[in-house]
């Protein structure tokens, strides 16, 4: 115990993250999930979704598993995905936040924790859109030097979505 406190006091400290607080921490991290996913689903730029991920990003996914270990395996899926959905019928999903799921919670000297559910759509080349599944996730983000910067992802509790009465 004395050596892991020894160790830790010879570490230097770390750099000080000033985080937002309350609804400004919300309504940040809002913002940001939404660029996020709106880049992920809609966008094929991976270059800018490169930028909101930490080197050591992780993903973790209740069907896929072990989705990535690192920004730059999970951009070349990110890439490949692009790739696919350029062709003409090739399916083509948008997630959407529910907004009344939505929690953040701030850690301190780091940056904060989102989690809520959201729903996903899908639709077949250029056809109609339909409510394909509901799911839970949860989200670590870094405040890095002012950007946030998503680092690890847990996506679980996938479900179909219920059909319409």
């Amino acid at each position: 115990m004395l050596v892991a406190l020894a160790l830790m006091a010879a570490q230097p400290a770390a750099a000080e993250v000033t985080l937002p607080s309350g609804e400004a921490l919300t309504a940040a991290l809002a913002a940001r999930d939404a660029e996020f996913f709106a880049l992920l689903f809609e966008a094929c730029d991976a270059e800018a979704l490169g930028s909101m991920l930490t080197s050591d990003f992780e993903m973790y996914h209740d069907r896929g598993g072990v989705v990535a270990r690192t920004a730059a395996e999970f951009l070349a899926g990110y890439r490949e995905s692009c790739t696919e959905r350029q062709a003409p019928n090739a399916w083509r999903s948008r997630r959407e936040l529910v907004a009344a799921t939505l929690n953040v919670h701030p850690v301190p000297g780091f940056g904060a924790i989102e989690d809520g559910e959201h729903l996903f759509y899908e639709r077949q080349g250029e056809g109609p859109e339909r409510l394909a599944g509901h799911a839970r996730f949860t989200q670590l983000w870094r405040l890095d030097g002012g950007a946030w910067k998503l680092a690890r992802v847990f996506s679980y509790a996938h479900r179909a979505a219920e059909p319409a009465e």
